[in-house]
């Protein structure tokens, strides 16, 4: 099993969402977070005074899959997420040993 993690513009959660429920991918954990890259923020002027904005919003989504959806599933948020412009966002994909579903104690890509 692989674990993926999106880091997205908010604006493109509902184009990822989209493209993952037409492949059939329905479980998916999104977080709201705040954060920058390379970018390191931006200033913006309110009532005349400068102020750096250095954590900007994102959307985090975090998947479970079985290893042979991972390069559906990577394809789908790339093509749906990317604007082509810096801040589209990263994703992270790690080794997942074990998963448990509490209900009834299945074990591993049954409980997916």
């Amino acid at each position: 099993m692989t674990k993926l993690e999106a880091v997205i513009q908010p604006s493109k959660l509902d184009a990822v969402k989209a493209a993952l429920l037409a492949i059939g991918i329905d479980g998916l954990t999104v977080l709201e977070v705040r954060g920058h890259g390379r970018q390191k923020g931006h200033t913006e002027f309110y009532r005349g005074r400068e102020y750096s904005i250095d954590l900007l919003p994102k959307t985090k989504i975090e998947i479970v899959l079985r290893d042979d959806r991972v390069d559906e599933v990577v394809k789908a948020i790339l093509d749906a997420a990317r604007t082509g412009k810096i801040g589209d966002g990263k994703i992270f994909l790690s080794r997942i040993d074990e998963a448990i579903r509490i209900r009834n104690e299945e074990r591993g890509n049954d409980a997916l």
